[in-house]
């Protein structure tokens, strides 16, 4: 009988029992475990600055001391998982979470605890967005143009590339793939060691035609066409360049930017272009990633004018390299700017 009241006891942890009155204290491993299934959501409740140095692969910051706490998380429901630096403030959020109706896993130990069991940290951002039938789609801000998304299970990197100056990206340590896309040839989006890595034949592959053809490997895209995938529906997009003494950098014609569609969350990666005018014909764009550096794609203005064409309702600039684009979200109101350490 007691062996069958422990099975009992640690499906519920693995499995979630909704309606929890009370939040389920988990050591590192059982919560390692919990926090790496697909429905549940990782939430570190530190400040953000012990946030960027270092947090838990996957978690999203909202601080549990911030005086708009509780609004963060209103629209939060299900399994979450939290931990902060030694467990009290995780405790304190995860009995707020839990008078809500989520059912709460915190972190004995907090990131203590993790880092003393030998578990590693990450400095790649995630966002967190909860899908039409209520799936969570988590996008992780890795490097410059890399993305990784995912979504029930499955994993989409685009334009994968694991060094650029002094920064790296370890993709060892990362999901593995289920998809691979890729924008366009240039070095900082096509990274064939990267690509050669992340690919077994179980990954579905899809570029734009020069890289197609110069990979040997993968579906070519070019401007309009679209094809459904197993991690949701492609569309290849323009991205160029429109200023005269720019043209070389990306012509018309070659490059793509995607829209993805995944169930029912549309997310337009625009690769390298500048404000285009094909940007107006975008329609239901829930999440925008728009690039912000000259020569080679927009100026912040550029990139606000973009913006008010295709209306997202969230709006990442993303490779910016050293330009500076603190200031767009004063332009944009009613769009939800997200800064991330995409440089």
């Amino acid at each position: 009988m007691k062996q069958i009241l422990i099975i009992a006891m640690i499906a519920a942890v693995l499995h979630g029992c909704g309606g929890n009155s009370k939040p389920i204290t988990l050591g590192v491993e059982d919560f390692a475990t919990v926090a790496g299934q697909n429905d549940v959501r990782l939430v570190d409740v530190r400040t953000a600055e012990e946030y960027a140095e270092g947090h838990l692969f996957g978690a999203e910051n909202i601080d549990v001391k911030d005086s708009l706490f509780g609004e963060h998380i209103k629209a939060i429901g299900g399994k979450v998982a939290v931990y902060c630096r030694g467990g009290r403030r995780s405790l304190k959020a995860a009995e707020l979470l839990t008078a809500q109706g989520c059912t709460v896993y915190n972190l004995d130990g907090g990131i203590q605890a993790w880092r003393k069991a030998g578990r590693k940290t990450t400095k790649v951002e995630t966002d967190v967005f909860v899908t039409e039938s209520g799936k969570l789609v988590k996008i992780h801000a890795l490097l410059h143009a890399s993305i990784c998304i995912e979504h029930d299970g499955r994993v989409i990197y685009i334009d994968p590339v694991a060094q650029l100056r002094e920064r790296t990206v370890d993709y060892s340590l990362l999901p593995k793939a289920d998809m691979l896309l890729v924008t366009h040839e240039h070095f900082d989006h096509f990274d064939t060691a990267t690509l050669r890595k992340l690919y077994t034949p179980d990954v579905e592959v899809a570029m734009n035609r020069r890289c197609a053809e110069m990979f040997s490997l993968g579906l070519p895209l070019d401007n309009g066409d679209s094809h459904e995938f197993r991690c949701g529906s492609v569309n290849a997009v323009p991205a160029y360049n429109i200023t005269a003494e720019h043209l070389q950098f990306h012509p018309q014609g070659r490059d793509n930017g995607y829209v993805l569609t995944i169930d029912g969350l549309r997310i337009y990666i625009a690769g390298d272009t500048e404000d285009i005018p094909e940007m107006a014909n975008l329609e239901g764009i829930d999440i925008a990633f728009l690039p912000c550096n000259q020569p080679f794609t927009m100026t912040p203005q550029q990139l606000v004018n973009a913006a008010r064409m295709v209306k997202p309702q969230v709006l990442f600039p993303y490779h910016y390299g050293e330009t500076d684009v603190s200031s767009i979200a004063d332009s944009l109101p009613g769009i939800d700017v997200r800064i991330r350490h995409y440089e």
